[in-house]
């Protein structure tokens, strides 16, 4: 199975919606609205495709998004620098075939050298099994639970990102200036550069 995974295109925003929208229980259903707020704050947003059909999406923030999630705001209040998986969506077609572990090499490789901790949340009231398989199995400890006001509870998830302190002692904060460009470059900064040329 050949597999395309990139930055997200405007014009890709109702496909990806439309899919999130039909992801089943252990994904919120969101406004175009709001999925739009989340392309504008979002420092990884990427998309796979299998044989030219949209099978999947990550989106993952940093602590400076205005984002009003209580899970994300949760992690906001207790860690100074973090990413934050705010959803991973497969269509059903494609799941069970490993792209939610493409997915996850792929975050892990971009936040290892740019964040500390790279931070989730996973339903368990009602359990999502698979989600906690996942990231269980993937180095997750649980940090917290709380319920959210539509009465389902989260485990609240972190990862230390170990190669991190490396770039730190090596270069300082990999989001400054005195950092090689690739610690520096996301889907954002390249979206500014590319507003500002």
């Amino acid at each position: 199975m050949s597999i395309l995974l990139r930055d997200i295109e405007a014009h890709e925003l109702d496909a990806v919606l439309e899919l999130n929208n039909r992801a089943g229980p252990s994904i919120l259903p969101i406004t175009r609205e709001r999925m739009q707020l989340l392309f504008g704050v979002a420092r990884y947003f990427r998309v796979a495709y299998v044989k030219d059909e949209l099978a999947g999406f990550l989106i993952a923030l940093s602590p400076e998004a205005h984002y009003d999630s209580p899970n994300f705001q949760w992690f906001s209040a207790r860690y100074p620098d973090f990413l934050y998986v705010d959803r991973i969506v497969i269509d059903s077609r494609y799941r069970r075939h490993g792209l939610g572990r493409i997915f996850y090499a792929d975050v892990l490789s971009f936040a290892e050298v740019r964040y500390p901790v790279l931070t989730c949340e996973v339903f368990i009231e009602p359990r999502d099994d698979v989600s906690l398989v996942f990231f269980g199995t993937n180095g997750f400890q649980e940090v917290g639970q709380q319920s959210l006001p539509n009465h389902r509870r989260v485990s609240l998830m972190v990862k230390d990102m170990k190669a991190y302190p490396y770039v730190r002692e090596t270069y300082g904060d990999p989001k400054t200036a005195a950092a090689p460009s690739f610690l520096r470059q996301d889907r954002l900064t390249a979206l500014a550069e590319g507003a500002g040329a």
